[in-house]
């Protein structure tokens, strides 16, 4: 592990690289956990690339609904690699270590992405409540352009939404200790390092949240309370099936997601619950990426059709070219 490196400045000693602990309690299970997460990684790397692939080449799957679900995939990948690789890195090199500058931006990254991932959720129940409540608007109001306006202001809002955190952050004195309980670097964690004055911080951190969190959700709820009360007003039970197939899987993710950032962000000061926060955070930071992929392809008949047709075309080309 790498010795502590600081600055003098005063009397006082300015720390300058904090110790990602992750998973050090379980130092007989390092090899283990660097497996386990490799395996994550890529296969959630894979996937995601797998959706985003099927949804540019695949005209069945040109819909605005296939578009919005190619940018969460897109967000997963992203997502994940924010994460994993330090924390693979670390596993498999016993050096926990992360700059305080790099520390920084990888929050900020982290929380730019939850962020995004909060608006695009909203953006993708608001498409679902038009295309089963509002059929005969769907189109004029779900177009090209709109779809490309609500994806690009889902993306530039949440890159915006951490940035006077992370300057505030950045304005930090850290003068020990300088070990960081978590496996990457979250906004509670590091505060309780910092010497300084983190009031602002936690202030304006609280309205942030509050504003790219609650309002997104408020709207995914009011959209699926709208979508279900349709449903059930549908008088066949062949007409409930199939207008509950096309917005079930994102009803599942959506679930997974805002259950798990509850349990962690919530919860996650209460006796009970303070020392699973690092698997919560395992939970919506590192599988919620991982099973996107397969809820969507699993139970989405469009998506399984355009992945067998896309193989069935590459196999077949491999076939013309080496036969």
């Amino acid at each position: 592990m790498k010795s502590l490196a600081n600055k003098r400045q005063g009397n006082q000693t300015t720390i300058t690289e904090f110790i990602l602990l992750g998973f050090g309690d379980f130092p007989e299970l390092q090899t283990f956990l660097f497996l386990m997460f490799l395996v994550i990684y890529v296969t959630t790397v894979a996937g995601n690339l797998l959706i985003i692939t099927l949804v540019v080449i695949n005209k069945n799957l040109s819909s605005p609904m296939y578009f919005f679900l190619g940018n969460m995939s897109c967000l997963e990948t992203c997502y994940t690699s924010t994460l994993l690789p330090r924390l693979l890195a670390g596993l498999l090199t016993r050096d926990r270590s992360i700059s305080v500058s790099g520390c920084i931006t990888q929050f900020y990254i982290f929380g730019s992405l939850l962020a995004t991932e909060c608006l695009l959720l909203s953006v993708m129940s608001y498409d679902r409540y038009l295309a089963i409540c509002k059929p005969l608007h769907y189109a004029s109001r779900m177009n090209g352009r709109s779809c490309l306006q609500l994806a690009a202001c889902s993306w530039v809002s949440g890159f915006l939404a951490p940035l006077p955190s992370m300057l505030l952050m950045s304005q930090f004195t850290f003068c020990g200790p300088n070990e960081l309980d978590h496996f990457f670097c979250d906004l509670n964690p590091i505060i309780k390092l910092s010497c300084s004055d983190t009031r602002q911080l936690e202030v304006t951190a609280f309205v942030l949240c509050s504003i790219f969190t609650l309002p997104p959700f408020l709207l995914t709820l009011a959209s699926y309370a709208c979508i279900i009360a349709t449903i059930l007003r549908i008088p066949s039970t062949t007409g409930r099936q199939k207008a509950f197939s096309t917005c079930s899987s994102h009803l599942i993710v959506v679930s997974v997601f805002y259950g798990t950032l509850v349990l962690v962000y919530l919860l996650s000061d209460s006796d009970a619950l303070r020392d699973l926060n690092k698997i919560f955070s395992v939970f919506y930071g590192v599988l919620t990426p991982l099973i996107n992929p397969l809820i969507y392809s699993l139970r989405n008949k469009e998506v399984k059709e355009a992945l067998w047709k896309t193989l069935l075309q590459f196999f077949y080309l491999l076939q013309i070219r080496y036969f």
